[in-house]
């Protein structure tokens, strides 16, 4: 597994104390319309997944290639994403409470998260893609930064995908994925008889938008501004290219956007009964 070493500002690669975290911006401010039925209480970065939140699980793949730095851009129902982070160790751990002692609280287990540093920020309960990643630019202090929205999982290798943004020297990388079919797949034989069914089958041909992104400051500085209505994926991801600035990192493993009831459902599943792909962490 490639891992990634911190970055101090300006420089390159390295480790040891007064190292800059390197960042990883989440896009978690979505109405999440799509999923109705699980988001009317809580944003989708929030739906759970074996009892712990999708945005977990994305950290969790972060963290393990070594980036533990995050900048969260919240939005509908932020307070959900805070409360969460407030009370992280209670709502993880087994404790013992003295009711006549409120403040005397005896945790019985650690989790493994300790090194995590999050920064909350609001940006705005309709503000759009770009808008979002533009109002948290000032918490982004390193020459580069990763960028992911909280709704998709995968077991991209976030050590290659950084690395192969370093080789190229441009100012943004953006991961192309396959995507995943949506209906079951049927292979036919000419009496009719079916000789393979796939109910997820992953579509071989065209790429799109993966969402997990790497940039230089310089996105931040030439590309953005903080208006409302500003979406990343059309004109700022459509300058960079035509400035010949935005190169594309394939990824051919797993990948699955979580839009729909059923796509939960999947993921769940494969959590469940241990197939979790994008679970790389022990």
């Amino acid at each position: 597994m490639a891992r990634l070493r911190n970055q101090q500002r300006g420089g390159g690669a390295g480790e040891g104390q007064g190292m800059e975290k390197f960042p990883v911006v989440i896009l978690c401010g979505g109405l999440g319309t799509r999923l109705r039925e699980e988001t009317e209480f809580r944003p989708k970065p929030m739906v759970e997944i074996g009892e712990r939140p999708i945005l977990w699980h994305i950290m969790k793949l972060y963290a393990e290639h070594g980036l533990t730095d995050f900048v969260l851009c919240l939005g509908y129902k932020g307070h959900v994403i805070k409360d969460y982070f407030l009370n992280y160790k209670t709502y993880g751990a087994d404790m013992t409470v003295r009711l006549g002692m409120p403040d005397a609280v005896q945790y019985h287990n650690n989790h493994t998260e300790d090194d995590w540093r999050v920064t909350l920020v609001e940006t705005g309960l309709s503000t759009q893609t770009g808008g979002r990643v533009a109002r948290v630019a000032h918490y982004v202090q390193a020459e580069t930064f990763c960028l992911t929205y909280g709704d998709g999982l995968g077991d991209v290798n976030i050590g290659e995908l950084v690395n192969f943004h370093r080789r190229h020297g441009k100012i943004g990388t953006i991961t192309g994925v396959r995507p995943p079919g949506r209906f079951g797949e049927l292979r036919v034989e000419a009496d009719g008889c079916a000789a393979e069914f796939n109910e997820k089958p992953q579509v071989t041909e065209g790429v799109i938008n993966g969402g997990f992104f790497v940039f230089q400051r310089e996105f931040l500085e030439r590309y953005l501004d903080q208006k409302d209505n500003l979406i990343l994926e059309q004109e700022p991801l459509q300058r960079l290219a035509r400035d010949g600035q935005l190169m594309v990192y394939l990824h051919e493993g797993f990948w699955q956007p979580i839009d729909t009831y059923r796509e939960l459902k999947l993921l769940e599943e494969l959590w469940n009964g241990g197939r979790a792909p994008w679970k790389i962490w022990k």
